[in-house]
């Protein structure tokens, strides 16, 4: 009788242990989830499943100790109107932050910056609603649409970034072509369309954009 009192009273203070140390024990962190809502460039035309700018800067930052997953939000031809009608569901529950990068479509298509400046504003103010803070990476529109053209357009991208105190990375070919310049002159770089990096250009981008990334990480709360 004694040795199953005994036992009994262990038993239960083992529980009540267990309970107590349940209850100290830190929570462990979640894993953040980032949408890259983007064209062509984000889902990664024309490379293998591991070669896009997902997957590499998924690597990039879990090599810099990040616990993130990133979701790859890209459509190869999207414009800003393809990214406004879709941001809403693409947003599931579980995503903390995201990273917009579009806008390059609307320029193969010659469409108005004002445009393009309406659909931009209108994914930022759905993230806005959900107080979830963004990393806008800006286009930049070729000279031969005339000089009004590209300062409409290129200009966009900084205003909205100071309207919705969203963050700004640099233009994936400014990573490329640091001192300026079309695509071709970093041949080297690009896929055989001249359009679209190959996976070393993809790494130079994932290099150059990792750390804004990371200060978009930093944004998010109980992150920083």
């Amino acid at each position: 009788m004694y040795q199953l009192f005994t036992y009994g009273v262990c038993a239960r203070l083992s529980k009540a242990c267990a309970i107590v140390l349940t209850l100290a024990a830190p929570a462990a962190a979640e894993e953040l989830e980032i949408l890259a809502l983007g064209d062509s460039l984000i889902q990664g035309y024309g490379l293998m499943a591991d070669e896009g700018f997902v997957p590499q800067m998924q690597d990039w930052l879990e090599a810099q100790g990040h616990d993130v997953t990133l979701i790859n939000g890209g459509v190869s031809g999207d414009t800003t109107a393809g990214g406004l009608a879709r941001v809403e569901w693409s947003l599931s529950p579980g995503v903390d932050a995201m990273i917009v990068a579009l806008g390059g479509n609307d320029v193969l298509r010659g469409l108005d910056p004002a445009v393009s400046r309406d659909n931009l504003d209108g994914i930022l103010r759905v993230a806005a609603a959900r107080e979830m803070p963004v990393l806008l990476v800006p286009m930049r529109a070729p000279g031969n649409y005339g000089p009004d053209y590209k300062a409409a357009f290129d200009g966009m991208y900084a205003d909205l970034a100071a309207e919705h105190g969203a963050l700004e990375a640099p233009a994936f070919f400014d990573i490329l072509l640091p001192d300026g310049g079309d695509p071709s002159g970093a041949a080297d770089l690009m896929q055989g369309d001249g359009i679209h990096p190959n996976a070393e250009g993809v790494a130079r981008i994932v290099e150059g954009i990792g750390p804004h990334v990371e200060r978009l990480i930093a944004e998010v709360p109980g992150e920083s």
